[in-house]
Parts: structure tokens; C-alpha cells; sequence
């Protein structure tokens, strides 16, 4: 089982990774305001963060559908959700 340090961690650097995909220019606003949203659910949502990961994840799913999105933008998210499993299935 990961140590709450460990989860948290993982938290930061899935927020990171968020936050770049966020401020990248290239991200359409739909990407943008979405990603966003995860952020902020990530931060201060209800819940344990497992559930707070889960959740973020499955908004991400979503979002990672948007036919306009650059590649390179959709890889950066789907290693923010790899990051977040680590943390659903951990804690």
C-alpha cells in the first residue's frame, strides 16, 4: 500500500502535468476549461483523494475525446491520468 507521501507526490505531479497542458497554447479553450476543472477537483473536490482521482480520471477520459486536440496534448493527459490510477488503485 503507498504511503500517503507517496500519493501525494503523484498528486502534485499530475497536477503539474495538468496545469502545463492548461497554459499550453495549443490546447483548444474546450481542453483548457475542462482541464481546469479537474485541476480545481483535484485540489479542493469532496471525497478521499482516491475518489477525487477516480473522478478527475474519468472527466480526463472525456476530454481526451475532443477530435481537435493536438497529440502531443492528448499524450501529456493520458500520463496524468496514468499518474492518477496510481493513486485510485494505491490508496
Amino acid at each position: 500500500m503507498a504511503t500517503r507521501e507517496q500519493n501525494e507526490e503523484s498528486l502534485k505531479n499530475a497536477l503539474a502535468t495538468l496545469n502545463s497542458v492548461a497554459s499550453d497554447p495549443m490546447a483548444p479553450k474546450a481542453v483548457k476549461r475542462g482541464v481546469t476543472e479537474v485541476v480545481s477537483g483535484l485540489k479542493g473536490g469532496e471525497g478521499s483523494l482516491a475518489v477525487r482521482a477516480a473522478n478527475a480520471i474519468s472527466a480526463l477520459d472525456d476530454i481526451t475525446q475532443d477530435p481537435n486536440m493536438p497529440s502531443h496534448i492528448r499524450t501529456r493527459m493520458w500520463q496524468a491520468v496514468s499518474t492518477l490510477e496510481g493513486i485510485r488503485e494505491k490508496a
